[in-house]
């Protein structure tokens, strides 16, 4: 038990590294097998994640179970690990969203072991990103989920679709799974020159050792002052995590690559990787860049709104059902960063601790209600090969079990009181009216609009008149998919009724983000 302790964070990070090995390992004839090997392996970095969460002290300051060692001297970086809080937080959600993916995945049949080998290295790569406290380290991971992500689009999206690019007709999923590789490569060019420039300034790429230099750091860089250095460092790390939010407007990767995606891969690409984004910022951006931050907070705001508004509005123009939920993804992502902009204009405030608060708490909810969502979008359409909703209707009296939870779901992603969306977006706009009073009562709008899609969504599948052509052709939910959903639905309740479960940890961290790096 003590070398498990001692290692633990290792041991969660790559765990579903040997599991990967051993399913492709497996005899390719054997897909039921690889599939149970690849669902019950995931369950590992759960267990550790549990064994991490129970024996995490939330009153103890800094980084907890750091593990640090020489990667690459010559440079001064090293693999250095630690959680606290609000890494934990997201590491929970990682570690519980993939093995619920993998299951959800059953119904894919065509290579399935390969399927599963870029599944779980997918989940090292997030949870790299999670645990790292080194920064090149920390861009290490942050690349290398992007890898199988891109292929699990390319290779198991959807068959249906055309784009024509350039005069040529390709796969609709190969443009998506291209785009949202060029568009994230983009943001990661600049980051990648930052943290260079960064660690050559400051000799280090250690985390912990840059939260203390980075505001007194003196001297040129290629005759640029400081000062200059860490202007241009600033927009890089802000772009690239902006486009991985994604912030409007460089949200355009995401409702194709949504769309196009498999379940599990929608499931796992807006539960969890559009956390990374938002995680550097409060990982990064906010602790390295306090005075930049600050500056322009009001101009991240700004951003925010507008993605709460038009990521609403957009959603409820949707006709996709599918879509309809990625864009929705957008709406509710803006009040995480709207969140994240009043805590960087007013950083050791109270209203800024709420916002804060509610912004790491809606990054966690989000990622059940939006995991939840395209999961169940994908049960629908893998019975009806269709998410046109206007090819749905009155479909409650054929799948009353399905129909219940989809309205406990979608309430859920509403925010409907009782439920965790409720507690996150509450926190956000009540800590953020005092700092931001403008864009607080313009986002009412993109809350307002929150209501109306998700009502059109729930209106247009199961009520109405009945879609005759579906009458003796539709199957209710199984057991399989309802143990899948039924995880999130309990944490969605247990949430909403019982916010302390998270906030007790999520505030602490909060409160010693201050006392670190103000």
């Amino acid at each position: 038990m003590e070398f498990i302790i001692n290692n633990l964070l290792s041991l969660i990070l790559f765990s579903p590294v040997a599991v990967a090995i051993v399913v492709i390992l497996l005899p390719r004839e054997e897909v039921k097998l690889q599939r149970w090997v690849a669902f019950l392996g995931s369950l590992i970095p759960l267990a550790l994640s549990l064994i991490l969460w129970f024996n995490f002290n939330p009153n103890q300051p800094g980084f907890q179970f750091q593990e640090n060692y020489v990667w690459y001297e010559p440079i001064n970086s090293s693999y250095h690990v630690g959680v606290d809080g609000i890494s934990l937080t997201m590491v929970m959600l990682a570690t519980l969203l993939i093995p619920l993916a993998i299951l959800a995945s059953y119904s894919i049949k065509d290579r399935v072991k390969v399927y599963m080998f870029f599944f779980l290295l997918l989940e090292m790569g997030i949870l790299g990103v999670f645990l790292s406290l080194d920064l090149l380290v920390f861009f290490v991971f942050w690349e290398f989920g992007l890898v199988p992500m891109y292929f699990l689009i390319n290779q198991w999206g959807s068959e249906e679709g055309e784009k024509e690019i350039w005069g040529r007709k390709i796969k609709s999923r190969t443009y998506a799974s291209f785009k949202f590789m060029i568009y994230t490569m983009a943001g990661s060019l600049g980051l990648l020159l930052a943290i260079q420039l960064i660690g050559v300034v400051a000799g280090t790429f250690d985390m912990l050792v840059l939260f203390e230099r980075m505001g007194s750091l003196e001297g040129t860089l290629m005759g640029l002052p400081v000062s200059t250095v860490k202007s241009i460092a600033f927009w890089a790390f802000v772009i690239a995590f902006a486009i991985k939010v994604p912030v409007w407007p460089f949200h355009t990767w995401l409702p194709d690559a949504h769309t196009e995606a498999p379940t599990a891969g929608s499931m796992i690409l807006a539960g969890v990787l559009l956390k990374l984004g938002a995680y550097g910022f409060l990982r990064l951006v906010l602790p390295l860049f306090p005075a930049e931050s600050k500056y322009y907070a009001g101009a991240l705001a700004f951003l925010a709104t507008m993605a709460i508004i038009f990521g609403a509005l957009a959603a409820y123009g949707q006709n996709d059902f599918k879509r309809l939920v990625a864009y929705s993804s957008v709406n509710h992502m803006g009040f995480v960063i709207l969140g994240v902009a009043a805590a960087a204009f007013a950083i050791n405030s109270d209203s800024a601790t709420l916002a804060l608060n509610g912004a790491v708490l809606q990054m966690f909810n989000h990622g059940l209600s939006a995991a939840g969502m395209f999961f169940l979008v994908g049960v629908i359409y893998e019975r009806t090969h269709t998410r046109n909703l206007n090819e749905y209707g009155g479909l409650f009296p054929l799948i009353p079990v399905f129909g219940g939870i989809l309205i406990f779901t979608s309430m859920a992603s509403l925010g409907l009181p009782g439920l965790g969306g409720f507690i996150s977006e509450f926190l956000v706009v009540r800590g953020v009216w005092p700092i931001f009073t403008f864009f607080t009562i313009l986002s009412m709008i993109g809350l307002f609009f929150t209501g109306v899609y998700v009502l059109k969504g729930i209106k247009q599948v199961l009520y109405g008149p009945l879609n005759e052509r579906w009458e003796g052709h539709l199957s209710e939910i199984n057991i399989r998919e309802v143990f899948i959903i039924t995880p999130l639905m309990v944490l969605m309740l247990l949430i909403g009724v019982w916010p302390a479960v998270l906030l007790n940890v999520i505030n602490r961290a909060v409160m010693m983000f201050y006392s670190l790096y103000s």
